[in-house]
Formats: C-alpha cells, sequence, structure tokens
C-alpha cells in the first residue's frame, strides 16, 4: 500500500511538498513553484497554513537517519572505543 510521508532527502521546508511529488510521481519543483504561484493568487495565508498542517500530520520517512540522529549516533560510537 502507498502511503504518503514528508521526506528528508529532497526537503526544502519540510518535505511536505517532495513527499506530495513522490506519492503522486510528479517532480517536486513543479509542485513547490504550483505552491508558490498559489501562495500569490490566494493572499498565502490559506496555503501556508494548509502547508503547516500537512506538516503536523503527515509523518516523516521511516528508517533513515537525520543529521541530527546521526552525530549522535557518531559520538555515541567514538566514546564507546575510549
Amino acid at each position: 500500500m502507498k502511503r504518503l510521508y514528508r521526506l528528508r532527502d529532497d526537503r526544502t521546508l519540510g518535505g511536505v511538498v517532495s513527499g506530495v511529488g513522490q506519492y503522486f510521481n510528479v517532480d517536486p519543483n513543479l509542485l513547490r513553484i504550483g505552491v508558490v504561484l498559489a501562495c500569490f493568487l490566494t493572499a498565502f495565508f490559506p496555503i501556508a497554513i494548509t502547508y503547516f498542517v500537512a506538516w503536523a500530520i503527515v509523518p516523516e520517512e521511516p528508517g533513515t537517519v537525520n543529521a541530527i540522529q546521526e552525530a549522535q549516533i557518531v559520538e555515541d560510537a567514538n566514546l564507546a572505543t575510549e
């Protein structure tokens, strides 16, 4: 089953648009241009509110490690070898 996730690798702000692009098999850059145009056409707030709600609701892509977690793993490994 296909699921919608916020991507960690191809994110500009929260990864919502890149996740939608992956879900619908559309280039995320085209969607980003569409979101910017929609912001201008709707006086910004409806699209911005929708984006931030999606950011809060849509889960992050599972099985990947972000930079902060990776730094913590490296630090823990260095402490274990001392």
